[in-house]
């Protein structure tokens, strides 16, 4: 999908310069040329030579280079592309950015282009969440550079927090959709998330430890592929990516109705921990103690989203995926629920707490489909995202091909 785009990658120094590596080999299997810069501290990570190896071009490294000058000048060389794209972009490389410094060849590159940029940020979370780099990032964002990431997760240094590198792919897919090329460009998706909130009384509800994460995770995942995403989320402990159509709601009812307010979509995600149950009567005022005993709650069931929906007789998505959180037998059960929910897809993960993927970084699942149960390793829900919108991505552009 990037054939013939030529992309000037600016490699910044940090630990996560070596996912730079990887992104090269990505955007050329897709059919662009890599232009590589290397920062002076990006050296301290990465070699020239291994850059030059994967993008199968010069690695440039500085500013006053007689050759280089008299052949390509550095005006001619942040001009040339089609996109200038910053991974991983530092703390440094930001502020150069916004204050306009040209001291070396990649800050001069993105001082003397009106090439659009997109920057892969990649700090220490202090230093992310450091009230200058914010003012940066909103500088930045006004002045027109587009961002994808940072992801939140483990450091090199021993913290946890926002400032990692998107993966590869991830920027890869923003790449796409900066040069219109996003395979989902055009379709719209809707993707349900986080728990629901069913009350007892005004101040008690039922609820679950679901915290909306990998959710949020696929809804960023199917814009960062240009989709037009609907994002349908309960009470989660994540805030809704950016770039999305965000409904927010308490209650199974509410993400129901919200849900046809939706339709019709290209694909519906249902990743949501929709309560089961919702207490009858639920009483307006607080409940109280009483000597008589604790107050006898009756219980009905909640609508069934992904059941009725995969039931539809008219304005049935094409794709509709479910998630189903098991504790024992997560592939007998899986499979169990995909045939009485109607769905086509069902994505199923070992929530017991040994597994910690409950509210964690992490999830490891099984995509259970017609052809059978498909495990994926490890990673963080970041990465399963992507993995998950571009396999959605491929089964839309194959029924789309088969009309």
């Amino acid at each position: 999908m990037l054939a013939s785009k030529r992309i000037l990658l600016i490699i910044g120094g940090g630990i996560a310069a070596y996912k730079s590596l990887d992104l090269i080999r990505r955007l050329r299997e897709r059919g662009a040329s890599v232009t590589p810069v290397l920062t002076r501290a990006a050296e301290e990570f990465v070699t020239p030579l291994s850059v030059s190896a994967l993008a199968g071009e010069k690695t440039y490294r500085d500013l006053f280079d007689l050759t280089d000058e008299a052949e390509m000048g550095h005006i001619q060389l942040s001009r040339s592309a089609d996109l200038i794209v910053v991974a991983p972009a530092t703390a440094d490389l930001m502020g150069k950015m916004v204050a306009g410094l040209a001291n070396d060849l990649a800050s001069t590159l993105l001082m003397a282009t009106d090439t659009r940029v997109l920057c892969a940020p990649a700090m220490n979370v202090r230093m992310w969440d450091h009230p200058a780099t914010q003012r940066n990032l909103k500088q930045l964002q006004a002045d027109g550079v587009h961002f994808v990431g940072p992801n939140e997760g483990d450091m090199a240094c021993g913290e946890y927090g926002p400032g990692r590198m998107s993966e590869p792919l991830e920027i890869v897919a923003a790449i796409e959709t900066e040069l219109g090329a996003g395979p989902l460009r055009g379709k719209r998706v809707l993707v349900t998330s986080g728990p629901t909130h069913e009350p007892i009384d005004p101040v008690r509800y039922i609820a679950n430890r679901s915290s909306g994460a990998q959710g949020t995770a696929v809804a960023r995942a199917f814009a960062a592929l240009g989709a037009e995403v609907v994002f349908v989320t309960g009470p989660a402990d994540v805030a809704p990516p950016e770039g999305v159509q965000v409904t927010r709601v308490e209650t199974a009812q509410q993400m129901s109705d919200a849900v046809d307010a939706a339709l019709p979509v290209d694909a519906a995600v249902f990743a949501a921990a929709v309560a089961d149950w919702r207490v009858v009567g639920a009483s307006d005022k607080k409940l109280k103690k009483s000597r008589d005993g604790m107050p006898a709650l009756e219980f009905a069931e909640n609508p069934d989203i992904l059941k009725r929906v995969s039931h539809l007789k008219t304005g049935r998505p094409p794709l509709v995926v479910g998630f189903a959180a098991e504790t024992d037998d997560v592939i007998e059960h899986a499979t169990a629920k995909r045939d009485r929910k109607g769905c086509d897809w069902i994505v199923a993960n070992d929530v017991s707490p040994a597994t910690g993927i409950m509210g964690g970084s992490e999830n490891a699942v099984i995509l259970i489909s017609d052809e059978g149960a498909e495990e994926w390793p490890r990673m963080g829900k970041d990465a399963v995202a992507e993995r998950l919108a571009r396999k959605i991505a491929d089964a839309l552009i194959s029924k789309q091909e088969e009309q």
